[in-house]
């Protein structure tokens, strides 16, 4: 996924400034591809270089509020429907666990807590977030819902399986 690819999907539920993008990212994509200030502010820069996207308005203190063109609604369409998600297979911390052994275990059963611990933290955050996205009508809140649900799933499952991993470490 690209960050480019997330940007056109939010413009394309309505225009917005890039606060208002950090605001929904912060409520919305942030555990499916989180962005920084700077990054989505470039991003916005090359998406209206490339046409993908107009400065609908600008307002004081130099703030421009951003619309997706045409251009950049049929990029977004032919990147959901045309290409092929990347599906990694990588994870450094599984990757760790392979080798927990060439530590001392007290050293391997805390290093499983505190995977279990970042998991439990993620659920928390998804859990706080929820009421803000069940209580909207909208598209992103609509399909918002449903990424949501995966991410408080797979956290779940992700802190549970670690504090098991912990208790199989003597």
């Amino acid at each position: 996924m690209s960050l480019r690819h997330a940007v056109l999907g939010l413009l394309s539920e309505g225009p917005a400034s890039g606060y208002d993008l950090m605001k929904l990212f912060d409520v919305s994509l942030s555990n499916t591809w989180p962005a920084t200030q700077s990054q989505l502010y470039a991003e916005l820069g090359k998406l209206a270089d490339a046409g993908l996207v107009t400065v609908a308005a600008e307002g004081p203190r130099g703030r421009k509020e951003y619309a997706i063109t045409e251009d950049g609604l049929a990029e977004l369409r032919r990147w959901i429907t045309d290409v092929e998600p990347t599906r990694v297979n990588r994870s450094d911390m599984l990757l760790r666990v392979f080798f927990l052994a060439r530590i001392p275990p007290e050293r391997a059963r805390a290093y499983l807590r505190e995977q279990a611990d970042l998991a439990a933290e993620r659920l928390a955050h998804m859990e706080d977030i929820r009421p803000f996205v069940e209580s909207g009508t909208d598209n992103l809140s609509r399909y918002g819902r449903i990424a949501l649900e995966y991410g408080l799933r797979l956290s779940q499952v992700q802190r549970e399986w670690a504090e098991w991993a912990e208790s199989q470490i003597k």
